[in-house]
């Protein structure tokens, strides 16, 4: 039996990063469905933009900025903080590169709204706040749900950026896929092949409770 070590940092990272993902993907969502302003397609494309880059890519501009010399690294350093070689930068490069995805789902999912039921409610007087938290959320809560596991099964599954940021270091940065990487580069097949079922069993048991849940 495997060091269970890479499961246990794998869950911890994606959980945490689904969290942070879903509350800061969804915002930014509702936020590009009431903006209509001339750089809307250039924010969509920034936003998006993790999602069309090789993730080793992502994880060298993250590793230039949070590094030691790098503009958010030497801030960090003055508060006595580090990113890189740390669980907390597998969750960040896992939150930069799985944000896409729960963004486009919930954009997706607020577009479907109808619009003239946010407009009665207006007339109603309903607020900003009381709209999205009880009209436009619980109609596009299907759409944010797949995009949640979408979120979950990204994070699982991330490799390149977070080899870059966060390193291989066993018990503390070494995620699945990087387990299953350097068990195959060591030749020992079958662990990769452990893991890689772990990853496959996790993923379609929260394809299967979403829709299970799904109204």
């Amino acid at each position: 039996m495997p060091n269970l070590s890479p499961l246990w940092v794998s869950l911890r990272v994606s959980c945490l990063t689904t969290v942070v993902t879903l509350v800061l993907g969804t915002a930014v969502a509702y936020g590009m469905y009431r903006y209509q302003g001339k750089p809307r397609s250039l924010l969509d494309g920034i936003l998006i933009a993790p999602l069309v880059l090789p993730p080793t890519v992502v994880g060298f501009i993250l590793l230039v900025l949070l590094g030691k010399n790098g503009l958010l690294g030497q801030i960090l350093d003055q508060w006595n903080l580090r990113l890189v070689f740390t669980w907390y930068g597998a969750v960040l490069a896992a939150i930069i590169v799985s944000f896409p995805l729960m963004y486009r789902a919930a954009l997706g999912a607020f577009e479907q709204v109808d619009p003239l039921i946010l407009d009665a409610a207006r007339v109603d007087g309903a607020s900003e706040l009381d709209l999205f938290w009880h009209m436009a959320l619980p109609l596009a809560g299907p759409g944010i749900g797949a995009g949640t596991v979408l979120t979950f099964a990204r994070a699982l599954g991330e490799f390149g950026a977070t080899l870059m940021v966060a390193g291989n270091i066993p018990g503390q940065t070494q995620t699945m896929p990087m387990a299953i990487y350097f068990a195959v580069e060591a030749g020992a097949v079958e662990e990769g092949w452990f893991w890689t079922m772990i990853i496959l069993l996790i993923a379609l048991w929260g394809i299967f409770l979403v829709n299970v849940w799904r109204p």
